[in-house]
């Protein structure tokens, strides 16, 4: 028993080391935001999913009892959340703003005060720990979606410049230590999503051992945005947000095209591309049935 002691607490502070680590790597992001002093594409939902995550698992380890090391990582990742979710919306544009304060009174306040109130006094107090382990266990699942879409693209793309092979890495890591840590405390709710976290890491880094030798980018159809965020989400609340700057090549035949109008414009000659739109718009209209 004493040895499943030593362990546990061997394991729960690298898992917190790590955990730390994971916290922190927002920072050049946000650094970023504060030296633009914007918050260009990047959006606020992940820290706000994080700073649930964390407000929720250091509920669960208030009323557990005997589980230091979780109060210790999720009060240090309510705190650096926080702090993330303050700087996006001291910085944010009006409307990014808005719906950043929205998403934050909704769910860091009216979801975690209901979830709160309902555990509190609906519940016994002999189920209300198994009953909010499980709550907990389903939001850390539901935040595998995040990584299943880098997942995907890097199999669509193949290409892993939209998967940082360190972060996985130390996720991996991460969900490993984890699951040690509920183990040896016997503790299901802790162990079983960072099975997950494990498989996910496992996968990601069998993805960038496949890919990384892949220069080529293989485009996509649709590019919204010159400024791609990756999004990564642990299973203990920690997240990360990794901007990639996707250079969009111009077509050469829009650069050609630009180059004749400007000749054009020049030789006070009309465009061959607006005449030969002006063609086809005519024959579209010649070929149209009378009603």
């Amino acid at each position: 028993m004493g040895d499943h002691h030593s362990l546990a607490v061997a394991f729960g502070i690298l898992g917190n080391i790590i955990s730390v680590l994971v916290y922190l790597a927002p920072v050049p992001t946000f650094y970023r935001i504060y030296k633009k002093k914007s918050t260009e594409s990047f959006q606020s939902l992940p820290y706000q999913v994080a700073l649930f995550s964390s407000m929720l698992w250091l509920y669960y380890a208030l009323i557990k009892k005997d589980a230091f090391l979780l109060i210790t990582i999720n009060s240090f990742g309510c705190i650096v959340e926080t702090i993330y979710i303050t700087m996006y919306i001291a910085y944010a544009l009006k409307n990014s703003r808005m719906s950043a304060m929205k998403l934050f009174v909704a769910m860091n306040v009216g979801l975690f005060s209901l979830i709160l109130i309902l555990t509190q006094f609906l519940l016994k107090s002999s189920i209300r720990i198994q009953v909010l382990g499980w709550i907990c266990v389903a939001i850390s699942v539901s935040v595998f979606a995040a990584p299943l879409n880098i997942v995907a693209r890097v199999i669509r793309t193949r290409s892993v410049e939209f998967m940082p092979c360190n972060l996985s890495f130390f996720l991996t890591l991460s969900a490993i230590m984890w699951f040690a840590y509920g183990l040896f405390i016997k503790d299901i709710c802790v162990a079983l999503p960072n099975v997950l976290g494990f498989i996910l890491g496992m996968l990601q880094m069998l993805l960038y051992a496949i890919y990384r030798n892949n220069k080529k980018v293989i485009e996509e159809k649709k590019l919204p945005e010159q400024m791609k965020a990756i999004v990564v989400l642990s299973t203990l609340g920690a997240s990360e947000v990794y901007p990639v700057a996707v250079d969009i090549q111009p077509d050469a035949n829009t650069n050609n095209k630009k180059e004749d109008k400007k000749e054009n414009e020049q030789t006070g000659e009309p465009d061959k591309t607006d005449q030969k739109s002006l063609e086809y718009s005519s024959d579209l209209y010649s070929n149209e049935c009378p009603v």
